[in-house]
């Protein structure tokens, strides 16, 4: 199936109803984060059946046209080829493989390159930590050092772009790794947005349950009085009532 079959049978499943409530909730009203978005109406499992169907055939070539796509849904679609298709590549047994590298860095550079594409925090949030969180655990040709390909997510001028640098921690963490979640937290912890406070306290979090509670105190100890509060309350949802009260009235 070609991108332009998967984009008319899309179409084919909208719903006007579903179109308008995602329509406010992803705030695309004048002035609002995802301002000028279009939707079909689509809920997430039924895009994931598509990709389902599709993306063992689909060519790379292809998912160009998906992501430059007015739909929202079929963008994502796009991305969801991609995740697939980088964790067809990923598993243990083809870390170190020769081809796979080859696959995975195509794969990640095409993700990079339609970054600005993945506008709205669902699209960065559903596939950021397995293409370019899951690339940073594993061997690449990719000549540009792996900070600096990070680096430039986090210091770009697209509100999109940055939440990667982020939320793309969510991978290394898991990994056990807490050194990339520590870095773009500082980097982004006085970002003004409210969508970049929730993913730096998001992530935090994460951070302090996979890992360590006494890493995300120490944390919180350097920063937690003059952090945004959006930020400092996702950071400590999962401590008990008294050291939640404890940080935010430091």
């Amino acid at each position: 199936m070609k991108a332009d079959e998967v984009i008319t049978y899309m179409e084919s499943l909208r719903n006007d109803r579903q179109r308008r409530e995602l329509m406010r909730f992803f705030k695309t009203g004048p002035g609002e984060y995802g301002e000028g978005d279009e939707f079909l109406g689509l809920k997430v499992p039924q895009t994931r059946e598509v990709v389902k169907v599709v993306w063992k055939d689909f060519p790379l070539s292809e998912v160009h046209e998906l992501l430059m796509s007015r739909w929202h849904e079929v963008r994502l679609c796009g991305l969801l080829i991609l995740v697939a298709k980088f964790e067809q590549m990923a598993t243990k047994r083809l870390a170190s493989d020769e081809q796979a590298i080859r696959v995975r860095d195509e794969i990640l550079t095409l993700y990079l390159n339609h970054a600005e594409q993945a506008n709205n925090w669902d699209l960065v949030d559903l596939s950021v930590h397995k293409i370019l969180g899951h690339w940073l655990l594993l061997p690449t040709h990719v000549p540009t050092p792996k900070q600096q390909v990070m680096d430039r997510l986090a210091h770009s001028t697209c509100l999109w772009e940055q939440r990667m640098s982020m939320v793309c921690t969510w991978k290394t963490t898991q990994a056990g790794d807490p050194s990339w979640c520590l870095r773009y937290a500082e980097i982004h912890l006085h970002h003004p947005h409210d969508l970049m406070q929730k993913a730096v306290g998001w992530m935090l979090r994460e951070m302090g349950k996979r890992i360590s509670m006494d890493l995300l105190r120490d944390f919180l100890r350097q920063h937690a009085r003059t952090m945004p509060r959006t930020a400092l309350r996702y950071a400590i949802e999962k401590m008990s009532d008294d050291e939640r009260h404890y940080w935010m009235h430091l």
